[in-house]
C-alpha cells in the first residue's frame, strides 16, 4: 500500500467515524489549535518545564504519584501555597 492509498484510507475512516460519533471525535495530530491553558507553578522551574505549561493546569484533576516520601506532599504544599499567592484558594 503506497503512501496515497494510507492517507486516502485514513480519510475514509475518519470521515466514517466523523458521522458515526460526531465531528471531532477523533482527528489528527496538529489539526486542532493550541489552546492556552492556565497554570499554578509547583516551585520548581525544572518541574514546571517539564509539565509543558508551566505548572499544574488550573480547574482540572491532577493526580500526584509516587512511592512514600518521594515529596508528594511537598509538592502539592508548594502548589497550593503558589495558588494562594495568586489570590486562588486552596
Amino acid at each position: 500500500m503506497d503512501q496515497n492509498e494510507k492517507t486516502k484510507a485514513l480519510e475514509l475512516a475518519i470521515s466514517q467515524i466523523d458521522k458515526h460519533f460526531g465531528k471531532g471525535a477523533v482527528m489528527k495530530l496538529g489539526d486542532a489549535p493550541d489552546v492556552p491553558i492556565d497554570s499554578i507553578s509547583t516551585g520548581s522551574p525544572s518541574l514546571d518545564a517539564g509539565l509543558g505549561m508551566g505548572g499544574i493546569p488550573k480547574g482540572r484533576v491532577t493526580e500526584v504519584y509516587g512511592a512514600e516520601s518521594s515529596g508528594k506532599s511537598t509538592l502539592t504544599y508548594h502548589v497550593m501555597a503558589s495558588a494562594q499567592r495568586g489570590g486562588g484558594t486552596a
